[in-house]
């Protein structure tokens, strides 16, 4: 009898223990589950710098949100943000700064949200920017750019889906650009969306959730202009009364060095990345209508005007990158092209000109194809205006008027995205344009010396 009352003690204490165990493993599964049901998208690696770099998250509720990095090469001394608070407010998103780096280091980073980490099943990696100067030889590096990602939700779409093939964002992640510059109508809004922060702000939580985003936010960094989708509707101007909401949400959902110029509001900023410097320009908020008769008088304003001209002329770069939403050298009039402005086109390229900027290339989207125009320039270097468009929104069936500074061979009337990539020694360096489909397949490439952008003696 004792030896019976003993085993089925001894029994009872194991069976005890192995369901305290198990209900260990049960809260921690749970645990992590509901953090992870906490994360709405990202995290997104933004700007970098050699002593700085800004992430991105958004949560589905208030939370407290940290990331912790330590470079890839010897994990033993780990680093954290501080710890952020996600709130209503803010659509949950929060900007956290990783600000303990150092110059040309890649660091792995973990999300961590109230106190927990959430896992990822992709790799989260960030990189400072490489000290060259006065040292080596610029490093090589490659980005990705385009422009159009229309994201449908069935109940505010057009009677028939606008967007398809978000499967070429798993194609750009599969290249593995050092960064991303996105060319404008990065969200569509839609009309239950314009005219209220909340229609904005959910606009642009659900398109940035999309599952296919996902492993490209996490370890790519990001930098981005606006075109009118996100600004407002379509080919909004000024004139559009909320656009102070959807500038507020641009800064939320994008993590850019700066926003405006001369204290005065706006998307304008630049970036550096190895030996090329990034003019991103915002062509909406001052701009005119493209229909005014009277006093039109430009697409950027004159203090982003006189900005860019001085920047330029500061700029020592042998690639000067100026990426804006529409397209500019293209000479036709109407729509959403620069020559709709005319007298600032001409304003802007006698200034390059007269100033004499080496190296000028212009980046654009908007018109649903992609091309590469190049304008001759008698006395000098030519000017490159490379058109990339779109990533998901719907291709152009149309192409009249022809853009006569097209490139024979380069045209694209299907969803698109390109890659740069950089080489050479610091005094010879080259870039190479690659456009390709929503599978990774070639459409055409272009390369360009940076002693073919100089002025000739």
């Amino acid at each position: 009898m004792q030896c019976k009352n003993y085993y089925e003690v001894k029994m009872g204490i194991i069976m005890k223990k192995e369901l305290s165990v198990g209900i260990i493993f049960y809260f921690l599964a749970f645990t992590l589950l509901a953090q992870e049901s906490l994360l709405k998208s990202g995290p997104m690696v933004g700007y970098s710098t050699m002593r700085e770099v800004k992430l991105w998250v958004q949560t589905t509720s208030e939370a407290d949100v940290k990331i912790t990095y330590w470079d890839k090469r010897d994990s033993t001394k780990i680093f954290e943000t501080e710890t952020y608070k996600a709130i209503k407010r803010n659509a949950y998103i929060v900007h956290p700064i990783a600000d303990e780096i150092e110059p040309g280091i890649k660091y792995q980073y973990k999300l961590y949200i109230n106190n927990q980490i959430v896992d990822r099943s992709y790799p989260l990696e960030f990189q400072t920017q490489v000290l060259w100067q006065w040292r080596t030889d610029p490093p090589p590096f490659k980005f990705a750019t385009g422009s159009g990602a229309f994201i449908n939700e069935k109940e505010y779409d057009r009677p028939k889906p606008y967007g398809a093939d978000y499967e070429i964002y798993t194609s750009i992640y599969n290249q593995h650009p050092d960064f991303m510059l996105w060319l404008g109508d990065n969200f569509y809004l839609r009309e239950a969306d314009f005219n209220s922060r909340t229609g904005i702000l959910k606009r642009m939580t659900h398109d940035r959730a999309t599952q296919e985003f996902q492993p490209l936010l996490g370890s790519v960094h990001h930098y981005a202009i606006w075109d009118d989708h996100e600004f407002g509707p379509n080919n909004s101007d000024r004139s559009f009364w909320n656009k102070e909401t959807t500038l507020e949400a641009f800064k939320l959902f994008w993590a850019n060095p700066s926003y405006g110029i001369k204290g005065k509001p706006g998307t304008t900023t630049m970036f550096q990345w190895a030996d090329a410097d990034f003019f991103l320009l915002d062509n909406r908020y001052y701009r005119a209508p493209n229909d005014r008769k009277f006093n039109k008088d430009g697409m950027l304003g004159e203090d982003q005007l006189k900005w860019l001209i001085d920047a330029l002329i500061f700029s020592y770069a042998p690639f000067k990158f100026i990426a804006i939403g529409g397209q500019f050298l293209n000479p036709n009039a109407g729509g959403e092209n620069h020559a709709t402005y005319a007298e600032e086109r001409e304003i802007i390229l006698t200034e390059i000109e007269a100033e004499g900027i080496e190296g000028v290339i212009f980046l654009t989207g908007d018109v649903h194809r992609s091309e590469l125009s190049k304008l001759d320039r008698e006395g000098t270097y030519p000017i490159y205006d490379f058109t990339v468009s779109p990533f998901t929104s719907g291709p152009t069936t149309w192409d009249n008027p022809i853009n006569p500074l097209r490139i024979d061979g380069t045209l694209v009337k299907k969803r698109n995205y390109a890659i740069f990539e950089f080489d050479g020694p610091r005094k010879d360096r080259k870039l190479k344009c690659t456009v390709y489909d929503k599978d990774g397949n070639l459409f055409w490439d272009y390369s360009i010396k940076a002693s073919e952008l100089k002025n000739k003696k």
